[in-house]
């Protein structure tokens, strides 16, 4: 019996002590404050700017005349009369193939087309004194036109042996050589001109309503990245391209100096007028599928804290976005340290942090 008594007051001193150890335990937890440190972040008002809506585009440079040369008939290359580079103007020779056989018809030609002349000259007087029927001089009638159609013929033919520049314009890499034999249609050099040159581009077919010719662009290349091109839209494709949706533009450039055709460009079309917009840094926004979310910074009872709000933001340029909807110029967003807010978070603003 003695024992059962000395069991029962052995658990007793251990469920005691351990009841004990849980109280004070609990007493410590219900002292402490349960909300959480406030969280440091950076901020910065929402402006209001100047802010021209601006479309961007990605294209390629080509000249408003540049061809790739090639010869409509084929022989040997007996010269050439220009070097990769040069400058040449409308109808100057730049390539000759040899024509010994077409000039010989030619020779041969005339003499045949002098002979048929005389004939129907003479068929002619002769039908006045009818002395001869009317089958012989129209007979004499076809044949020099015949003659005629033959020189005309070959002298098409050696015009086609020579290959002269349509169009003012440079010369690029010379493809042939003097002696090569080439076909119709092998590349002998690229002819552009580089005086004026144009930029195909193209943007979603959505955008139509605010595009029309006359509109400003800027151009930008990788060769010059602190410099921009002005340039003019001049066309707009009269269709959508039924594959992407998207719809082909092109624009004439002002300037010239220093671009290439075939180079890869930048494009800003200005869709509107400068006009006032609410901006904040780019920093500021968190985008994601829910919708575009900046956190606007709240003083309630004197702590300050944050609240999502849901905005549609414009284009971003120069470290800050523009924001169409959803935030009033002069609140105080967060642009640093979103990655651990929630709706009502307390935080403190770092004043170090620059936008």
């Amino acid at each position: 019996m003695r024992a059962y008594l000395l069991v029962a007051l052995l658990l007793l001193l251990i469920f005691g002590a351990i009841s004990g150890y849980l109280y004070r335990q609990f007493a410590v937890f219900s002292a402490m404050d349960p909300t959480p440190p406030p969280v440091t972040i950076g901020a910065a008002p929402a402006d209001t700017r100047q802010w021209t809506d601006v479309l961007g585009a990605v294209g390629t440079i080509r000249a408003v005349q540049g061809v790739e040369l090639s010869s409509r008939e084929s022989g040997e290359v007996i010269a050439i009369a220009v070097e990769s580079g040069d400058q040449v103007q409308a109808g100057d020779l730049l390539l000759q193939l040899n024509d010994k056989v077409e000039l010989a018809s030619r020779e041969r030609q005339r003499a045949t087309l002098e002979l048929a002349r005389l004939l129907y000259e003479r068929d002619q007087k002769l039908l006045r004194q009818k002395s001869i029927p009317q089958s012989q001089y129209d007979r004499s009638k076809a044949d020099l036109g015949s003659a005629a159609a033959q020189l005309a013929e070959t002298e098409a033919r050696l015009e086609d042996k020579q290959v002269r520049a349509p169009f003012d314009a440079t010369v690029g890499i010379v493809h042939v050589k003097t002696g090569d034999y080439i076909e119709p249609g092998t590349a002998i050099a690229t002819l552009q001109d580089l005086r004026r040159l144009e930029v195909d581009f193209t943007v979603p077919g959505r955008y139509f309503p605010q595009l029309h010719r006359g509109q400003q662009v800027r151009v930008s290349v990788d060769a010059y990245p602190q410099r921009s091109f002005g340039a003019t839209l001049r066309a707009i494709d009269a269709q959508v391209d039924a594959g992407t949706r998207n719809l082909l533009l092109r624009a004439r450039l002002e300037e010239s100096s220093g671009l290439l055709p075939g180079m890869f460009a930048q494009i800003e079309v200005h869709l509107s007028a400068p006009q006032p917009r609410v901006t904040v840094p780019e920093t500021a926004v968190t985008y994601s599928l829910h919708g575009d979310t900046v956190f606007v910074i709240e003083q309630r009872q004197g702590t300050l804290r944050v609240a999502p709000v849901i905005v549609r933001v414009g284009d971003s340029r120069e470290g800050r976005t523009a924001i169409v909807s959803g935030l009033e110029a002069g609140s105080h967003v967060v642009i640093a340290g979103q990655n651990k807010l929630y709706p009502g978070a307390a935080v403190v603003i770092d004043e170090s942090v620059q936008f």
